[in-house]
């Protein structure tokens, strides 16, 4: 991987780039366009691939479900709901920590930002690409953290328990486990 500065818990890396957007028109963007919504912001390995497209139209195809979160995803393909951004000098790809340079192609890198933040990196090897649903969740996690102040167990659901972030206090997540 490339030695970038995307760091979890650190300001995200900003970028700009020109964009296809969901209306075909091609836009210059960037990161702080999207200032007060989380972002999902996605890389894809190479063009014409297989795994390639499945990601893409599958993100595609559920952004109303992102943009219902106040959510936008960044990264896409042909007719799509979501601005793709073109970075043919892999500068943001190297911010970003996902270039393999040694190839000159993408890892399959997957952030969640907030708040010009970092929250989640999550970079995949070509052969697998990332699950909207496990994003889906992710997204809406660290938004209940960031309102209640509450931790999020492993897998946890919209409606599920959750835990106080206090020793004595977090007993009553705890004693309701199996």
């Amino acid at each position: 991987m490339s030695s970038g500065n995307a760091k979890i818990g650190h300001t995200a890396p900003n970028f700009k780039a020109t964009a296809v957007m969901p209306d075909g028109q091609f836009k210059d963007l960037s990161l702080s366009d999207y200032k007060g919504k989380y972002i999902v912001f996605f890389f894809h390995p190479l063009d014409f691939t297989l795994v390639c497209p499945t990601e893409i139209i599958a993100f595609c195809d559920r952004a109303e479900e992102f943009k219902k979160l106040n959510c936008q995803v960044i990264g896409g393909l042909g007719p799509m709901n979501i601005p793709m951004v073109s970075d043919p000098k892999h500068t943001t790809a190297q911010d970003y920590r996902v270039l393999k340079a040694d190839e000159g192609i993408l890892f399959r890198g997957l952030f969640i930002i907030d708040k010009g933040i970092l929250w989640q990196i999550t970079v995949n090897d070509l052969p697998v690409g990332h699950s909207v649903d496990e994003t889906l969740r992710l997204v809406q996690a660290f938004q209940f953290t960031d309102k209640h102040g509450e931790l999020c167990p492993a897998g946890l659901k919209p409606g599920s328990d959750t835990i106080k972030p206090d020793v004595q206090k977090s007993k009553e997540y705890f004693s309701k486990q199996k």
